[in-house]
């Protein structure tokens, strides 16, 4: 509560200066960063350090549909997994804009600054007050923030997932189903949200005539599967495509740890990229651990079956990047660091200058073309 001294907090200012300033950041880095790596080569242009990996996925499938280039010398398999929002909405976006590759930095500026202002309000809403710019400046800080910037579809899902589960711990059903939903569209992780979405409802013991809300998100996913289903046959072609695209199945837990150990302990980018696959994983592990020790039973659910679901695939893939959709864990290191006991207030500066120069690092690397996660 504010003193009559202090000014009340403008939560949504403090946030989207935040974001803003950090994608202008990005932007300086870009310019900055790409001529001294240069060594006196060309510098490719600034739209073009941002086309990578799924960017150029997502783009095809925007463009062309699930069945691939036609130009190409065979369909990629592996276009199924990718759940189409963001093809959807970069092709909604790309009428008015005509680079792809632009359309999709848009995208996940305007997403990221809603998703922003979600987190920084929900971070406020359960407190302490001071949470909210601290949250944000966490999730910005993650090493694998640089998803937010290019045209992945992960800022789409926060835009849709935060302001979900802001609206269920105000008890607002309708909304967060409807939000949850559209989160849906966007990746196979609207699944547990939809879940952890049902255990907040019962935990918090709501009305029952309300319960019926809750089946709307599995609808995206319902009807994503039967459009595939009149495609291929298969209804789960968007499983499939995980393994058929990049070798992804169901193993148990150690097999996995030993085949991305293995890995790490190699040379060069790919090997750098596989150890910080094993942090994300030690991260997770631990954050589904004091989410369970603190009984926070809705948030244990969403980030503990998406952990499970990680660490159990053939090998370690994207689980730091998976980590910029579990605000759980930068609402836990905003709430650690609102200023209360001394040692406090040291908790986000220690934690920028651990994290930060990953960031920058990884920024950095992704925009040469490299795999980051």
């Amino acid at each position: 509560m504010t003193t009559p001294l202090e000014p009340p907090r403008d939560t949504a200012m403090e946030a989207l200066t935040l974001w803003l300033s950090s994608r202008l950041g990005i932007v300086v880095l870009a310019v900055v960063g790409a001529g001294a790596m240069s060594g006196g080569d060309t510098v490719a242009p600034f739209l073009e350090r941002w086309k990578h990996w799924d960017t150029q996925l997502l783009i095809t499938i925007a463009e062309h549909g699930y069945g691939g280039d036609p130009a190409a010398a065979e369909p990629d398999k592996g276009l199924p997994a990718f759940f189409p929002g963001m093809p959807l909405t970069l092709r909604a976006v790309h009428t008015f804009v005509g680079d792809w590759t632009l359309a999709g930095l848009l995208i996940s500026f305007v997403a990221g600054a809603v998703a922003m202002v979600a987190l920084a309000r929900l971070a406020e809403f359960e407190g302490p007050p001071g949470a909210g710019w601290r949250a944000v400046l966490a999730l910005l800080l993650w090493p694998m923030s640089v998803f937010l910037f290019t045209g992945y579809s992960e800022a789409l899902f926060l835009a849709f997932a935060i302001p979900a589960w802001l609206a269920a711990r105000r008890g607002h059903w309708p909304l967060a189903a409807g939000l949850a939903a559209g989160a849906s569209c966007m990746r196979i992780t609207g699944l547990f949200l939809a879940l952890a979405l049902i255990v907040e409802f019962f935990t918090r013991r709501q009305a029952v005539r309300q319960a019926a809300w809750l089946v709307l998100p599995f609808v995206p996913l319902v009807l994503y599967s039967a459009y595939h289903y009149s495609r291929s046959g298969d209804w789960l072609a968007w499983k499939h495509a995980q393994e058929a695209g990049w070798g992804r199945h169901m193993v148990w837990p150690w097999e996995s740890l030993i085949t991305t150990w293995n890995s790490a302990m190699g040379e060069g980018r790919f090997a750098w990229a596989f150890r910080l696959e094993i942090a994300g994983a030690v991260v997770g592990v631990g954050l589904v651990l004091v989410l369970l020790y603190l009984r926070r039973w809705s948030e244990f659910v969403y980030v503990g079956l998406q952990v499970g679901a990680l660490v159990c695939s053939a090998y370690y893939l994207s689980i730091p990047r998976s980590a910029l959709l579990w605000w759980p864990l930068f609402l836990l290191i905003a709430r650690a660091g609102t200023p209360g006991a001394r040692w406090r207030q040291w908790v986000i500066l220690v934690y920028a200058l651990v994290v930060g120069p990953l960031m920058v690092l990884n920024t950095l690397t992704f925009m040469d073309g490299a795999w980051v996660g």
